[in-house]
């Protein structure tokens, strides 16, 4: 660090960071079941489908088919799992949303509430204690509840 000559007593200065804690996550529509995954690093193709194939290994013990919302990020349509998507799109297929109407996406409602529940006007002095207050709100989703039911329903 530098400090200027003329500055006998250094005063250390904490930059914002930009340290975050992001999720994929998907919900069962029929029964409100929530299913995440935590990305810590960056969100593009290889993450994303390291989500949807677990979601894909998580959902195909049902035997019916699969349809997946999803808006229109970039990694969503890579040429990197093209392959695999269209492979597996009998049994499990993407659904894209039209572009700009987040709206329309049911996860947006449940990252909404997540926030107001786990994180809303609330200090964490480190992003793991973002990811712990999370994750326990995560936790009591991950079994069906009407909560998630209710609020990602179609009318």
């Amino acid at each position: 660090m530098w400090i200027p000559p003329e500055c006998k007593d250094p005063v250390v200065l904490h930059h914002p960071t930009r340290n975050s804690v992001g999720y994929f996550g998907a919900v069962r529509l029929g029964d409100g079941k929530f299913v995440y995954l935590r990305e810590s690093k960056v969100f593009n193709a290889d993450t994303y489908w390291t989500f949807m194939k677990r979601l894909r290994q998580i959902s195909s013990h049902s035997g019916r088919r699969v349809l997946v919302l999803v808006d229109n990020a970039r990694y969503h349509h890579a040429t990197l799992h093209a392959d695999w998507r269209q492979g597996c799109s009998k049994q499990f297929g993407m659904l894209f949303l039209p572009p700009y109407s987040p709206e329309l996406n049911p996860i947006e409602r449940v990252w909404k509430l997540t926030r107001r529940l786990a994180t809303h006007n609330r200090y964490f002095p480190h992003v793991d204690e973002v990811a712990i207050e999370a994750e326990n709100l995560f936790e009591k989703w991950k079994y069906p509840n009407d909560t998630l039911r209710k609020l990602c329903a179609f009318i």
